[in-house]
């Protein structure tokens, strides 16, 4: 029993215990307890204010006034919804941001391995959406994260492009072996991409709900199908 424990706190990246945060009288997490293992993918979805991206950056580090007890790696990274790239420097340098001697080298190595090696001198207003995107994940890639940090990073591209990133993400994942905390408001995407779906409701996780299919997953697939209308079930959709 011994072992089987220290292999368990072995592989255990992220522990959270006790977590809560509140704005004024607005109370926003209260008790949260998580676990995220390593090179595990998590989802995390619930209705707009249940507090996912709040919980987020309460593990990015972002946000110091919550209560209870918090784990982290220091090798993480977070990648936004917005791409936040600063519009006077070119697309290596947005990359390169912070890194010192030889930032600019990892930052192109970065940029080939999201498909964007013939855009590394281009001016951020001349991307496109998805484009922008790639450069928010290669940023956060140079920075070789245990953790990397997704605060509904698809939710503003369009169906195809959004297709793209989950197999880019998917790809990313498969030869980094990085953990994932993906913040999201689509259910059809936690299921495509997530080892676990965590629903947070009343500012707690109220359900735990493991996706045990074989990847690469279609969105056709009976079971997956099955699992999506209990999350959204869950989530009070029950069309």
């Amino acid at each position: 029993m011994a072992s089987v424990v220290h292999t368990e706190l072995e592989a255990r990246l992220v522990s959270v215990r006790g977590v809560g945060r509140t704005f004024g009288s607005d109370t926003v997490l209260q008790d949260v307890d998580l676990d995220l293992r390593r090179g595990e993918i998590v989802a995390l979805v619930g209705r707009s204010g249940s507090g996912k991206s709040t919980l987020l950056r309460v593990l990015a580090g972002l946000d110091g006034g919550h209560s209870g007890d918090v784990e982290v790696p220091d090798s993480r990274a977070v990648a936004f919804q917005e791409p936040r790239l600063l519009p006077w420097k070119r697309v290596r340098d947005n990359v390169a941001l912070g890194l010192g001697r030889g930032g600019r080298d990892r930052a192109a190595a970065a940029l080939g391995e999201v498909g964007l090696a013939h855009r590394v001198d281009a001016w951020p207003l001349t991307l496109s959406g998805g484009e922008a995107q790639r450069v928010s994940l290669a940023r956060a890639l140079v920075r070789n994260p245990e953790l990397l940090l997704l605060d509904e990073p698809f939710g503003a591209l369009d169906a195809l492009t959004r297709l793209g990133a989950h197999e880019l993400l998917a790809r990313l994942w498969d030869e980094h072996g990085f953990a994932v905390l993906l913040v999201t408001h689509d259910v059809e995407e936690a299921v495509l991409l997530a080892d676990r779906v965590l629903v947070l409701d009343g500012g707690r996780i109220a359900h735990d709900i493991p996706v045990d299919l074989p990847r690469p997953r279609t969105r056709s697939d009976a079971a997956l199908v099955a699992l999506r209308k209990t999350i959204l079930t869950h989530l009070g959709v029950t069309s």
